[in-house]
């Protein structure tokens, strides 16, 4: 399928790349490296190969979320946003930018979303899971009541906000002790992860705010497997699921969550996922450049679903969760002989941020 919108694909700066080299064996890590610092190089190639037409970017992980400092964590953000922002501008037919967000601080987290949608032309915010934050030895998660404020701004910004797995802190990873090879994305980023989803949907937040838009990766962190469980169990008893939301968590998941197929390339996953949250609400992505770029696209290129749903999940859900509109794209190679990308200006990506 050619068009197609990936929207869970990630780079680095220097400031940040040595956060992702725990997530490769030693002999993997100048490739790994070399994939993340990379944006218009083989980025672009591989996209022209494979029918990627557009790349929506965020930032590696954990980065702003495992600095303590709230000052420190907003820095970064704002520099990591600006950097994003003018690699956008060269090429905004080919890449949009989601904003990495201090959510240390609610607040600066809202300004910081506001700025990075009404200035620069994002299209979101991609989070890397809980915070860490001087002063408490627990994980924040984004559930608790300070953070409605940053979450009624991102309901009125429109912004999707990608919810991006990280490992628990060490503190919480007994579990695993003995079997290290089940920490990051053979399991413990889904599990950390849905956890976190399933706060957010018992907490009552989008009884609040039921505009707000979640993304999960990972075809949804397992959850579409276990929504009738989580939602049916013990069920002649008297009491179930005493939390503060009014409504099925299942009604939830499938109102106000998004999932995406970035580094789950399996046909019957995905099959299980359109028969529990609809075709409307899944997202093609690859995850790039933790996964291959040829595996995502070759799979689902030929996976077996109506050429209808492979045109929905490819790239028209994305366009109207993000308000893409219609992108004219040039490949890498035409790319060379054109004019200078940098003409293209931050006002240029502010005009055209919605459709």
């Amino acid at each position: 399928m050619q068009g197609k919108i990936a929207l869970e694909e990630h780079f680095a700066m220097d400031d940040t790349v040595k956060d992702s080299a725990g997530f490769a064996p030693a002999q993997d890590w100048v490739e790994l490296k070399a994939r993340l610092l990379d944006i218009h190089e083989r980025r672009l190639a591989e996209m022209d190969a494979h029918g990627i037409e557009l790349m929506v970017l965020s930032l590696n992980a954990p980065a702003v979320q495992a600095i303590p400092d709230r000052n420190r964590a907003l820095d970064l953000s704002r520099r990591a946003n600006d950097f994003l922002a003018e690699q956008v501008a060269r090429r905004p037919d080919r890449f949009q930018g989601l904003a990495a967000l201090p959510m240390q601080d609610p607040e600066d987290a809202a300004r910081e979303l506001d700025r990075c949608v009404s200035t620069l032309g994002f299209r979101g915010a991609l989070v890397n899971g809980f915070s860490e934050l001087a002063g408490t030895e627990h994980a924040i998660y984004y559930d608790r009541k300070e953070f409605w404020p940053f979450w009624a701004e991102a309901e009125r910004l429109g912004a999707p906000f990608y919810l991006h797995p990280r490992n628990p802190l060490a503190k919480d990873a007994a579990i695993y002790e003995g079997h290290r090879w089940l920490l990051g994305p053979s399991w413990a980023f889904g599990q950390e992860t849905a956890v976190h989803a399933l706060r957010l949907m018992g907490s009552g937040l989008f009884d609040a705010y039921p505009r707000l838009q979640i993304i999960l990766g990972h075809m949804g962190e397992g959850l579409p497997y276990a929504m009738w469980r989580v939602d049916n169990h013990n069920k002649w008893m008297r009491t179930q699921n005493a939390y503060p939301a009014k409504r099925k968590i299942a009604e939830y998941f499938r109102e106000n969550f998004y999932i995406t197929t970035s580094g789950n390339f399996r046909t019957q996953a995905l099959i299980d996922a359109m028969l529990e949250i609809g075709a409307d609400r899944i997202l093609f992505s690859a995850d790039w450049p933790f996964e291959n770029i040829d595996h995502a696209a070759d799979w689902f290129d030929t996976a077996t679903i109506s050429e209808g749903d492979r045109r929905k999940i490819g790239r028209d859900n994305a366009r109207a969760l993000f308000g893409l509109g219609e992108i004219t794209i040039q490949s890498a190679a035409e790319q060379k002989t054109s004019s200078d990308p940098m003409e293209e200006t931050r006002e240029h990506l502010v005009r055209n941020r919605r459709a």
